[in-house]
């Protein structure tokens, strides 16, 4: 059977068990390495990935996939006929009338800064989750002219509210002739909600559409609308076909745009933590130089005699090229399959670490989220591997270089 001499010896020397330990040594380091790092890499990303869709989740939750602002002065009937045509567009499946103003809550002694949110319940469940998150009452109680409330919990915690009591709302506004009218009316909590996030929990208060919308200053706009498509993913492209198709609305804004911090930040997070970890394959990378520094040295005379046979330098190359590219891309292949079967069980292998060791790594008193979720991205899984590759390759090549500048006349003279 034909074998190409480059492939065959070099096959031959990472199966030789006659070098010394200490290089036996740094080729297991090199491996084991190379393993770990891309393994790591993979079960961060998936972790980070699991936890940005947690968070996207919860921004949803009370946030419609997109945000239609109409024309200044529109009144509720023209929102109205904005809400039909967004209807009736592919992709969307539902839109409901929505309006918004700051206020100040009060509840004696304490008050606190809030934005009051005024939905129709009956539409709103088709444009967010928020039936979800209420953990007490239901949407249903915001009935108009009823004067009820549904607030956050951490509203509820800070001014020491409970469903049933009585919370005083100031509506800065501004009279006909210009000078400031501020609106004062009492709410009665009706429920509360959950999110998990600060924004959300801790600043916005629901309450019926038509119950907000009368508190707004005179001439003020009639509110905007929420829209739901059918994959929110696509909202940024959803988006820009609903901003062509409804030439009253003044603008179009995505749940990408409006919680843009919140995912820069943890791209910025992802993009700095890849770099660390991909520091452990580096180091693997620098481990796979020196073993094959130390095998050329131990095998000067084999590459002499190759060379009095006729071997050229190419192909003494081509040699320890392929012995290193075996050990690294080896490590390689091991790490991306420890870092799937570990990134696809994070939750239960986390739950048996919680049980043996008696402690809680998100503990319920302190983190919202109890759990550590995994998103495992083949894309990810791809190109960690591919880098990995790329690293493991350049490793060979001073050492591969080394091997073919070997002077046969000089290994052989002392030999």
């Amino acid at each position: 059977m034909f074998h190409p001499l480059p492939l065959y010896v070099g096959l031959r020397y990472v199966r030789s068990r006659s070098h010394k330990f200490f290089v036996s040594f740094i080729t297991w380091v090199s491996v084991i390495g190379v393993c770990i790092g891309v393994a790591a890499l993979i079960v961060i990303l998936s972790v980070m990935n699991g936890f940005e869709g947690e968070l996207r989740d919860r921004l949803l939750s009370l946030s419609a996939h997109a945000r239609v602002l109409p024309q200044a002065g529109a009144d509720a009937a023209q929102l109205e006929c904005l809400a039909a045509a967004a209807r009736r567009l592919p992709g969307v499946t539902g839109a409901a009338p929505y309006v918004e103003v700051q206020a100040l809550a009060l509840h004696t002694p304490e008050m606190l800064p809030v934005l009051l949110r005024g939905i129709d319940p009956a539409l709103e469940g088709g444009v967010t989750d928020l039936a979800g998150a209420v953990k007490s009452g239901a949407l249903t109680d915001l009935v108009p002219g009823s004067g009820r409330v549904i607030i956050g919990s951490v509203i509820a915690q800070r001014l020491a509210v409970a469903p049933g009591d009585r919370v005083t709302l100031l509506v800065p506004s501004i009279g006909a002739g210009g000078a400031p009218e501020p609106k004062l009316r009492e709410f009665t909590v009706a429920g509360l909600f959950e999110v998990g996030l600060q924004d959300h929990d801790g600043v916005l208060m629901l309450a019926a559409f038509d119950d907000v919308r009368a508190m707004l200053s005179p001439g003020a706009d009639a509110g905007a609308l929420h829209v739901r498509f059918d994959d929110a993913l696509a909202a940024p492209a959803r988006a820009a076909a609903l901003r062509a198709a409804l030439p009253g609305a003044r603008e179009v804004r995505d749940w990408t745009q409006d919680h843009a911090n919140y995912f820069r930040a943890i791209r910025i997070e992802k993009t700095m933590m890849s770099l660390i970890l991909l520091l452990i394959v580096g180091v693997a990378a620098f481990n796979i130089v020196a073993m094959l520094v130390m095998v050329v040295t131990d095998k000067r005379t084999d590459i002499a005699i190759l060379r009095t046979f006729g071997t050229s330098p190419r192909r003494v190359m081509g040699i320890f090229t392929i012995q290193g590219l075996v050990i690294g891309w080896f490590g390689v292949l091991a790490g991306v399959a420890l870092g799937v079967l570990i990134a696809r069980n994070v939750t239960p292998i986390v739950a048996t670490l919680e049980r043996l060791f008696g402690f809680h790594i998100m503990d319920a008193d302190v983190y919202y989220i109890t759990r550590i979720p995994s998103v495992l991205e083949w894309h990810n899984v791809a190109w960690i591997g591919g880098i990995a590759f790329v690293l493991t390759a350049l490793a060979t090549l001073y050492p591969a270089l080394r091997a073919a500048r070997v002077a046969p006349a000089d290994a052989l003279r002392y030999e």
